[in-house]
């Protein structure tokens, strides 16, 4: 039996991710962002789990997703008790994730049209860097 995955097109799945950057769509991004199945927002402050406050969960907020998949990098690295306690407040779901895991996770559940935000925590970058381009970091699913 073959398994295809089909998700609705015009959808904003992350394709390919590196220490240093995510491939969603054909946008290549260096630096914090927060993706959503429709929202790309990425000029997102924090570039860390210790620098992550409680005002950077605003925009996660203000969207009402059901579920929050944080990206921490190459290693899982979870926030604070104050700011896991944030979500639990507002009856978000939040997991903490290295960037495979929450990109593959993420993309799952947009394709189960799920309401979730990947916050994605990218510690080098400058969001002007630039986009396009091929990268050699690891595929999601379904690239050629």
């Amino acid at each position: 039996m073959k398994l295809t995955q089909h998700t609705p097109a015009g959808l904003n799945l992350i394709r390919r991710y590196g220490a240093d950057f995510v491939l969603v769509g054909d946008q290549t991004l260096h630096a914090s962002c927060i993706v959503g199945p429709n929202v790309l927002i990425t000029d997102w402050e924090p570039r860390d789990v210790p620098s992550l406050a409680v005002a950077h969960l605003e925009p996660l907020f203000s969207l009402a997703p059901e579920l929050v998949v944080l990206a921490t990098g190459e290693r899982q690295r979870f926030p604070s008790a104050a700011l896991r306690a944030e979500f639990a407040m507002r009856k978000i779901g939040l997991e903490v994730m290295e960037i495979g895991a929450a990109a593959r996770t993420y993309n799952v559940l947009v394709s189960e049209e799920r309401k979730v935000l990947a916050a994605i925590l990218m510690s080098g970058g400058d969001p002007a860097r630039g986009s396009g381009g091929r990268h050699r970091g690891r595929k999601v699913f379904g690239e050629a």
